[in-house]
């Protein structure tokens, strides 16, 4: 019997991974484990360190360096893919950004350069993506991104993040029904909150891990494991007739908070 999630012989771009405790880690070892084939993007010489041991565990084909707010840095990573395989199976968009001051201030309060350039490196650089992704996947494919519940409710300290992410996620249903037609999918993953990089530049993350232990039914956190399975299904065969969806992993905490 075949594998329900097997990914042998398609072809990822991972574009996120921090270090080893990212959630773009975790769903990188997902997708390897399943047989895909993979690439992944570190943001530039002085984060390549931590970021490839992951790429060494996951055997990936190659790497790129890849700063979305630099003008032809995705470009030239897609140019790559071109260069390299000819197609593109599947895309994990990871990446997301805001100034200090105006993250950890109230939204009322953040900067239109802030809020800009948000909105740029954690929304349209998903879009961006999808528009260089869509020639590569001629026999379709499938577009990841990574959202938050404080998209659709105020979560404490979560701030202009929270704003961002809603139009990530609306921007995931539009793209899914822009692309169906040529078979792309487009999904966006919502994990509960997860101790990484990036989550710690959040004011009183540490709170919030708190709380929501509390709060989730089995009183238990999920971790890039649990975030890794579900991306792993989600670029696979098996979810072929799925698309448009945001779709919580965070142990039921979107049931009871």
């Amino acid at each position: 019997m075949t594998a329900i999630i097997d990914l042998a012989g398609k072809r990822g771009l991972i574009i996120g991974i921090a270090n080893d405790q990212s959630i773009a880690a975790g769903c990188a070892e997902a997708f390897a484990g399943a047989g895909a084939t993979l690439a992944v993007t570190y943001l530039n010489d002085k984060a390549r360190p931590f970021v490839q041991p992951v790429a060494d565990r996951i055997h990936a084909d190659w790497m790129a360096p890849c700063d979305v707010r630099t003008p032809g840095s995705l470009e030239a990573v897609f140019e790559e893919v071109r260069t390299r395989w000819g197609t593109l199976d599947f895309l994990l968009h990871s990446i997301a950004y805001a100034p200090k001051d105006d993250l950890h201030g109230r939204v009322v309060d953040c900067s239109a350069e802030g809020f800009a350039l948000a909105m740029d490196v954690s929304c349209h650089s998903f879009i961006r993506m999808a528009k260089l992704a869509e020639p590569l996947m001629a026999d379709g494919g499938c577009l990841l991104t990574v959202t938050f519940y404080g998209s659709e409710r105020v979560v404490e300290h979560y701030n202009l993040m929270g704003p961002v992410k809603a139009a990530l996620e609306s921007t995931t249903r539009y793209m899914a029904a822009e692309l169906g037609p040529k078979r792309i999918r487009v999904h966006a993953v919502s994990p509960g909150p997860i101790r990484t990089r990036a989550a710690s530049g959040l004011d009183r993350f540490d709170e919030m891990l708190e709380q929501a232990a509390k709060e989730v039914p089995e009183h238990q956190l999920v971790d890039i494991v649990d975030v890794g399975a579900l991306a792993a299904f989600l670029v696979s065969d098996a979810a072929r007739r799925i698309t448009g969806t945001i779709i919580p992993v965070d142990g039921g905490q979107h049931i009871v908070g």
